[in-house]
């Protein structure tokens, strides 16, 4: 798992949780999640949309492909 460092405070490691079997970063608002999306479409060049959902197992919100 890769981890960001950050100069003043060491390393960053976003929450995540377990759907399914994916272990999936965890966003605190649907506006947060929306702008990650855009962020990850925008740097990996994707053609196809991302969507956000709220996680059934804790009061956050998910990146999705479909």
């Amino acid at each position: 798992m890769a981890q960001n460092k950050h100069p003043k405070y060491g390393f960053y490691e976003p929450e995540r949780c377990w759907v399914g079997e994916t272990h999936k970063i965890c966003y605190s608002t649907k506006e947060e999640a929306e702008l990650a999306a855009r962020v990850a479409e925008y740097d990996h060049h994707m053609t196809t949309k991302l969507g956000v959902y709220k996680c059934e197992y804790g009061d956050h919100w998910h990146l999705t492909a479909a």
